[in-house]
């Protein structure tokens, strides 16, 4: 079976969300995610059914819509937050919302990690399934993150009765940065893609540090995509670099396309 790729709009955050599906289309994706933390308003202001139908006519799916920030920073503002983008993502026809936890330093040993993600978890199970989606739940992999370990989120998802609508994001990247460990692919309900060529140690990777998947790749994706399919994931294999060199192309279409080539290759040799 070929690599289903999908491209996450942090790929190319320059392009308006038209010229991104059809970049996605042209590229062969499966679907895409589009995000609400761009410089431009969430689908430059368009209407929701229309990028549904937009997506629908480019035979692509509208995997996820991102995000609800620090959404185990629990509240009332943070529960109207959520199903203020799940009212969205309905209308827009995306599967699922990406849940994104707290970065701050705050809730980073493993018991306060759990007891903060089982809270939020808890609340938000019902608000999805009374309007049909799932989640995206990604944990970070950063020291000062609330959420750094995919077995934490995996003891919460059963504690609140979540499979099937709580779904793991494997990140890359942060799979990394988390010191690899255990992979969940029953959980697994995407992968995120990219790449670091910088020799910095795994500590000091940020964001900006995040380009293409290559040869000259540091965080081991082929090896990270061949373990998870090899475990059984058969599901998406989205791109999210976040790197300014790579936002500054201005047709980001053939570096992609060796991207997936080189990735393509290497997983299914």
């Amino acid at each position: 079976m070929t690599l289903p790729f999908a491209l996450n709009h942090m790929t190319a955050p320059n392009l308006g969300w038209e010229p991104f599906l059809d970049l996605a289309r042209d590229l062969g994706c499966v679907g895409v995610e589009f995000r609400n933390d761009l410089k431009t308003p969430l689908f430059g202001g368009a209407d929701p059914a229309a990028v549904k139908a937009a997506v629908e006519a480019r035979s692509l799916r509208f995997l996820a819509l991102a995000e609800v920030k620090m959404f185990n920073d629990w509240s009332d503002a943070k529960a109207a937050e959520a199903e203020a983008l799940m009212r969205i993502a309905v209308a827009a026809g995306a599967e699922a919302v990406s849940l994104i936890p707290r970065n701050d330093g705050v809730a980073t040993g493993r018991a306060d990690s759990r007891r903060v993600t089982e809270t939020a978890l808890r609340e938000i199970l019902p608000m999805l399934k009374a309007h049909g989606l799932k989640a995206m739940v990604e944990p970070l992999g950063f020291a000062v993150c609330s959420l750094r370990y995919k077995d934490v989120l995996a003891d919460c998802i059963d504690a609140v009765g979540g499979a099937g609508t709580y779904h793991m994001v494997h990140d890359t990247f942060h799979h990394a940065l988390a010191g690899f460990g255990p992979i969940f692919p029953e959980l697994t309900g995407i992968v995120h893609v990219s790449g670091v060529r910088d020799a910095i140690y795994l500590d000091d990777m940020r964001d900006p540090h995040r380009v293409l998947v290559d040869g000259d790749d540091l965080l081991g994706n082929v090896a990270q995509i061949r373990a998870l399919r090899a475990a059984g994931y058969a599901g998406p294999v989205s791109y999210e670099p976040f790197a300014p060199q790579v936002h500054a192309l201005a047709d980001p279409a053939p570096a992609l396309r060796a991207s997936m080539d080189f990735i393509r290759s290497g997983v299914e040799a």
